[in-house]
């Protein structure tokens, strides 16, 4: 036994330090890993995503095949989180960039959104970004216009179910004038591009309530650089902070 320990210490001390590390200079995820989807690598405890409540949630999402052949558990649940602090509070849900409807969905039943006094409303075009609003930054990373097969049809079919569900379609910023709500307490952005998105933060800053949460899909992606810039630009004039999430989301929660 002291034998194998002095091999195995042995081993350890052979490990180069720069074997140990990535480009970036941070240590390598070693396994054995917990969660490993979506960009993001874990050897921690992950149990929050094998609840049964989460699962038959992103299971409904899933379904809609706004994820393709990819899983996004960890990115769900965090919408999931945000979207249960939000049903407390005062104030209707927004989902700018919707696609298929996946995330959506999977909001909705995590929170038995069927149940409560809201609206969730919905705004896309349902058919990809419109390329009156892609800069020219965006276009050299590779944002085109449309890029998405037309879904709304689909899309009122997953709702239909849903009495509480608004349905907008058009472009963001076009659209927005038609949510009428005095409150909100959820706001979801994914856009791709940042100008619409910048468009809906501050259009629905002044409705958004103490303690209500912007949730921002491509914050922390690197192939989304331009939004990243615009919505540090959009923290500093508010005067908030941007929790920036390792699944490439960031959270602002109205102070």
């Amino acid at each position: 036994m002291r034998l194998l320990f002095k091999k195995i210490l042995k081993a350890i001390k052979e490990i180069s330090p720069r074997d140990s590390l990535n480009d970036n200079g941070y240590e390598k995820v070693r396994g054995p890993l917990t969660y490993s989807q979506d960009g993001l690598a874990s050897i921690h405890n992950c149990d929050c995503l094998k609840d049964n409540k989460f699962l038959r949630a992103y299971n409904a999402g899933k379904s809609t095949g706004s994820w393709g052949d990819l899983d996004i558990h960890w990115r769900a649940y965090i919408a999931c989180w945000a979207a249960n602090k939000a049903k407390y509070l005062e104030g209707d849900f927004v989902e700018c960039g919707v696609n298929k409807g996946g995330l959506a969905l999977a909001v909705m039943e995590y929170i038995n959104f069927k149940g409560l006094s809201k609206t969730f409303y919905l705004l896309d075009t349902f058919c990809g970004l419109s390329g009156d609003y892609i800069t020219a930054e965006e276009d050299k990373i590779g944002r085109k216009s449309g890029g998405y097969a037309d879904c709304f049809e689909e899309v009122k079919k997953t709702f239909k179910g849903f009495k509480n569900v608004e349905i907008i379609r058009g472009t963001v910023p076009d659209t927005l004038s038609f949510v009428n709500v005095s409150k909100v307490s959820y706001l979801s952005l994914d856009i791709n591009c940042a100008m619409p998105e910048i468009a809906a933060a501050n259009f629905f800053w002044d409705k958004l309530v103490s303690s209500g949460v912007i949730v921002l899909d491509d914050y922390g992606w690197n192939a989304c650089l331009p939004q990243k810039k615009a919505f540090d630009e959009f923290a500093a004039a508010k005067n908030v902070q941007i929790l920036q999430l390792p699944t490439g989301q960031g959270l602002i929660f109205k102070p």
